[in-house]
């Protein structure tokens, strides 16, 4: 009596994106959800200079809550950006989008968890006393947390949603939602320039990472028949 052994190799679909999306998400809610508990509304680095030295003089805890959130935000952000990179590989994608996928997924983490980290700085003792330091490292955090994270995290989505559409890998609206979500997210660069653009950078961050959410559970593991086809 013999017995045969499967011994084709398996496929890898690493940890499952949605879930790592929703961890993301809801981590970043609940720094900015505790904070807000502890201290009130986080201070803008564009308020009045006396309310943001008070805010960080007596909301260490707060400032704290909110650093830890931010940098524990960020972790599985990049996992993400390593599993959709490898997914899109794997669906056969050939173009730069894989590539630019992973590249701003990666950029986009490091910066939220610097900003997480320029947070904890914050709220040291010998550190929340000194108001030029204050003010030098809010500008740090909200440049790094805020513009930079988001216009980084436009490239995942666009890296995911461009490949996605031209192959079919998405629902086409789904797939064109992305691609708006990452222009708005490469527009908010210009609150650089001008602070009212700032406006920009919530309405890029949170739809972006339901976006992601959403084209997560809807990404195959799989290339479609139909789609490998069609690709040369």
């Amino acid at each position: 009596m013999t017995t045969t052994t499967d011994q084709s190799p398996r496929r890898q679909s690493g940890p499952p994106l949605a879930l790592l999306a929703t961890i993301s998400l809801l981590l970043l809610v609940a720094g900015i959800a505790g904070s807000a508990a502890l201290g009130g509304v986080f201070p803008s680095p564009f308020g009045e200079a006396s309310a943001i030295e008070r805010y960080f003089t007596t909301q260490s805890d707060a400032v704290l809550a909110s650093g830890f959130f931010a940098f524990a935000s960020a972790v599985p952000l990049a996992i993400y950006a390593a599993t959709a990179s490898s997914r899109l590989r794997t669906l056969g994608v050939t173009a730069p989008g894989a590539t630019i996928a992973l590249a701003g997924g990666l950029i986009s983490s490091a910066m939220l968890s610097l900003s997480g980290l320029v947070q904890w700085v914050l709220s040291r003792p010998g550190v929340r006393t000194d108001t030029p330091l204050v003010h030098a490292l809010q500008d740090l955090s909200f440049l790094t947390g805020g513009v930079a994270h988001v216009v980084f995290l436009g490239l995942l989505v666009a890296g995911i949603a461009v490949p996605a559409l031209l192959l079919r890998l998405l629902p086409r609206p789904l797939a064109v939602t992305g691609l708006v979500i990452a222009v708005v997210a490469e527009v908010a660069t210009l609150s650089l320039l001008w602070t009212p653009a700032s406006v920009l950078l919530p309405f890029a961050r949170f739809p972006g990472l339901i976006w992601l959410v959403v084209a997560g559970l809807q990404l195959p593991a799989q290339r479609p028949r139909r789609a490998a086809g069609a690709q040369h």
